[in-house]
This record gives C-alpha cells, sequence and structure tokens, in this order.
C-alpha cells in the first residue's frame, strides 16, 4: 500500500455540494465550525472501545489536495460553480484537529477527534475521518478482547483472506496490533508498519510430499529455527503428532535445538491439545508449544482454557479482522459549534426523538479522573473549552441521563484526554512509534476496574457533563428552532 496515495476523493459527494453551498454563500464561506467524532454503543456490548486510526488520518490531512483529473471529474458533473473549482486546485487543510491518543481506552459519546476549522475543509474531511476510525478502533476494540481472554498467551492475526479488502487486511493488522496481538499473517502491514510477520505452512503443503513425514522433515530442514508443524491434515494423534515427533527429534535435537511447534486448525481442540501434549512430553519435547486457530474468537479462546485446553498461543483470523459478531463500530462526526463573528464559540445541538442521539453541544475538553490510592479510572467529564477541573477539590459527578445518580469524587487527578494534533494545518504532535501505542494501551487498560473489562454485562463507565456544559445542553434543548 502507497502510503502516499491521495484520497482526497474518497468522500461523499454530498460533502463537495454542500462545500461548493458554503462558498457560494458568503456568511458561511469561511465560517469556523467545530464536529466532534464520537461513538454511540461499544461493540460486542462491551465496557470499552480502544481508539486507533490517527496515524492514518495524519496522513491524510498532510496529502490532502485535488488534483487536475478531479477537477475536471467534478467539472463534468455541471453542478459546481467554476469560482468553486478553482477554490480547489489549492486546497489544503488549515484547521486545527485535537484527537485521544492511539491506544486510549474511549467511552460512548465523548470526543474521540475534535476538529476546528473554516466549514468547507472541517465538512469535507467527515467521510475518510469515519472511514479510518470506523474500522480500526472496531479492530483494536476485538483484539484487545481476544487479546484479554488469552490471558497472556501469544495471539497472531490471521485474517488478510477474510478482510473487506486490502486495506481492511494491513490496516486492520495494524489495529490488531494496537488492540494487544503480537504478530500478523500480513507481510505488508510488516513491511508498512512494523507489525511482526509470522506463518507457518498450509495444508497443500504437506499434501505435496509423498507423506506427511516428508512434508515435516522437509519443512524442519529448511526452517530448524521457525519450525511449527500443521498436524490435522489427515489424522492429528494417529498419523500429525507423531510424524511431527519424528521429524522434530531427526532433524531438530541433532542441531541441539528444542524450540517447536505444531498447530491444531480443527476438532476438539480441548481434547486434542491435551492428548498431544502427553504425547510430546512423553517424547521429551516438554518446549513444543501448541498453537490453535480454527474460527476463534475471544468467547471460545477463553472456553478453551476454562477446559484446561493445553494450548500456548492462538492464531485468530476471520472473526477478528470482520469483528465478525459486532461488524460495524457506529462512529459520527457532527457539528458541535461555531465562531461568531467575533471569534465567540457558539453551541450547537442536534435534536432527536431517539434520546441517544441527541449530541453533547459546544467545543469541549475531556478529563478522565483516576483516583489517587488505586490509580483506577472512576469517569470521564466533559467540560466546555475553557473550563478549569481542579483535582484538589471534591468535585459532583451525576449521570446525565439519570441526573439523581450523583458521587463526589475526592483525591484523584484529572488528566485532559484529548492532545492536539494539528494547528493552522500544520502537524504539531509527534507520532509514536507502534510498539509504543501497543504498550500505552496495555498500561491504560490495566487503569480500567475488572469491572468495567469484563466481557458480559460489564459496569457502565460513566461520561458526565460539568455543570456548565450540562446547563448549556439543557438551554439548547429548550430552544424553539
Amino acid at each position: 500500500m502507497d502510503l502516499q496515495t491521495n484520497y482526497t476523493m474518497l468522500c461523499d459527494f454530498y460533502e463537495l455540494t454542500m462545500a461548493n453551498g458554503y462558498f457560494q454563500t458568503p456568511e458561511l464561506r469561511n465560517r469556523i465550525t467545530y464536529f466532534d467524532m464520537f461513538f454511540r454503543d461499544v461493540p460486542d456490548q462491551g465496557g470499552f472501545a480502544i481508539a486507533a486510526g490517527l496515524e492514518q488520518l495524519v496522513e491524510y490531512i498532510q496529502n490532502l489536495h485535488f488534483t487536475d483529473r478531479d477537477i475536471e471529474y467534478l467539472r463534468s458533473k455541471n453542478c459546481f460553480c467554476p469560482e468553486f473549482l478553482e477554490y480547489l486546485r489549492t486546497f489544503r487543510f488549515t484547521g486545527d484537529i485535537w484527537a485521544m491518543p492511539e491506544g486510549t481506552p474511549i467511552f460512548p459519546r465523548e470526543p474521540v477527534v475534535t476538529v476546528r476549522a473554516p466549514a468547507i475543509e472541517a465538512q469535507f474531511i467527515e467521510t475518510y475521518l469515519l472511514l479510518l476510525y470506523n474500522h480500526q478502533c472496531l479492530i483494536a476494540t476485538k483484539a484487545n478482547r481476544i487479546n484479554r481472554a488469552a490471558k497472556g498467551r501469544p495471539v497472531m492475526e490471521f485474517g488478510s483472506r477474510r478482510a473487506h479488502g486490502a486495506s481492511a487486511a494491513i490496516l486492520g493488522a495494524r489495529a490488531a496490533y494496537i488492540g494487544g496481538v503480537g504478530s500478523t499473517a500480513c507481510t505488508q502491514t510488516d513491511r508498512d508498519y512494523g507489525v511482526p510477520a509470522v506463518g507457518t505452512m498450509a495444508h497443500s503443503w504437506v499434501q505435496m510430499f509423498p507423506t506427511e513425514y516428508d512434508a515435516f522433515k522437509r519443512y524442519c530442514e529448511l526452517y530448524p529455527h521457525n519450525a511449527t508443524l500443521l498436524v490435522d491434515t489427515y489424522n492429528v494423534l494417529k498419523s500429525g503428532v507423531p510424524n511431527a515427533i519424528r521429524a522434530f527429534k531427526e532433524v531438530l535435537l541433532p542441531q541441539g535445538i528444542t524450540k517447536c511447534g505444531i498447530r491444531l486448525d480443527s476438532g476438539d481442540l480441548t481434547y486434542l491439545s491435551r492428548k498431544a501434549r502427553k504425547m510430546l512430553d512423553e517424547a521429551g519435547l516438554t518446549e513444543c508449544k501448541i498453537v490453535a486457530s480454527n474460527s476463534l474468537d475471544e468467547y471460545l479462546i477463553r472456553d478453551l482454557i476454562h477446559q484446561g485446553a493445553e494450548l500456548d498461543a492462538f492464531g485468530v483470523g476471520e472473526r477478528l479482522i470482520t469483528s465478525k459478531s459486532t461488524p460495524v463500530f457506529g462512529g459520527v462526526y457532527k457539528l458541535v459549534a461555531v465562531e461568531g463573528e467575533d471569534g465567540t464559540v457558539i453551541p450547537k445541538i442536534k435534536v432527536s426523538e431517539n434520546p441517544e442521539k441527541i449530541i453533547n453541544p459546544h467545543f469541549k475538553k475531556v478529563f478522565r479522573l483516576f483516583d489517587n490510592e488505586s490509580g483506577k479510572a472512576i469517569a470521564d467529564v466533559l467540560t466546555v473549552y475553557n473550563e478549569t477541573l481542579n483535582d484538589q477539590e471534591p468535585i459532583r459527578l451525576f449521570d446525565p441521563n439519570a441526573t439523581w445518580k450523583r458521587k463526589t469524587v475526592r483525591n484523584f487527578t484529572a488528566k485532559e484526554m484529548l492532545v492536539q494534533v494539528f494547528r493552522n494545518g500544520e502537524l504539531v504532535y509527534d507520532l509514536p512509534a507502534l510498539t509504543d501505542i501497543q504498550a500505552y494501551c496495555k498500561q491504560q487498560v490495566s487503569l480500567l476496574w475488572d469491572e468495567v473489562r469484563r466481557f458480559d454485562n460489564p459496569h457502565t463507565y460513566y461520561v458526565d457533563l460539568s455543570d456548565e456544559l450540562w446547563n448549556i445542553k439543557e438551554d439548547l434543548l429548550h430552544m424553539e428552532h
């Protein structure tokens, strides 16, 4: 994948028609606007999601421009004024962007990305921003669940062939790594992003040779330090494991190599792994690892471990790379404020008959409160952009959806979560290395209570509003529009 590919025209057509309309409306052409990207529901009814996609958003913003071909195509649609098309020739993003760092646990209805820019620019980046975040947040979240289910055992991403296109495979593996997966079968993700590529053999390798043993022996000869043999082509216990043991003993042990592995890709994984473990140990191959694949997800992995399966690592494919159980993240991008001619920020709200679709208005900050004794995250608080949150004094929290639920929090530290990424169109954020993002994700997830991290019926992590923001929202809701 060319990291400099121009995706400017990967947009919804209405972003262009609205931009053309803003351009021809003098009071809107240069109007400064504020948009929030947020989501409403956590995938798989989990307790939190994982932020991912910022690095690709940066690449997109830095490479945003219209080519002559783009402009001629738009001219052919006969719905854009000539002056607007000329404006597009020098179009660049000139605004500001704030975002949650990649790997951050994120929660419904709080800004994950905030964009401040002229209306044309802010509106235009909507589709690609959502495309990036809806995909990578989804896969990073699923990967984090699967990785936590594995209880410290390595997880490998095996899903490229089932991904929804090339970019989904490449960036999906990147997002999975952020969520905690240790490696990928996708070679290009290793080349482009440094996610370690791993792989052994397919059943076809075994079928190519006169016997299963010949296939295993040759593979051990070629890759003595990376010999993981697929043992279920014919019969796991009657031929696969015995032939693997023979190949390991004849090829690897004489070289002093004791680290090796077998992979199970079908059948009763608990039963087969326990039987295989016994056979390997009796043969003196106690360091041989047993890897499982075959349509795994966090629930199957959890059950296998609970059942006592002798498995050392997991290869997870389609149910990770497509987030099969919940394949849509549902992030949205909504106008939350505009600037008046004097620079004042004017909050805007979208009202809906569905309460969950009513947005939190205004240009906002996001604070995360951490308990000073346990270090655990207590809640997030949204404030107006110019508010300060004093963590030296008690704070009263309330549930925005059930205001009678109130709690006073003391002895906490408040951390501002959104970091500035672009200022006046210039990148001002140092993008961290992917390994650092993964480590940050693991550390931040560890700061959530166990009750929030569990898969089934997790506790709700509250995203509260400051009193000032709550009053502004209430006033807007009761206005006649």
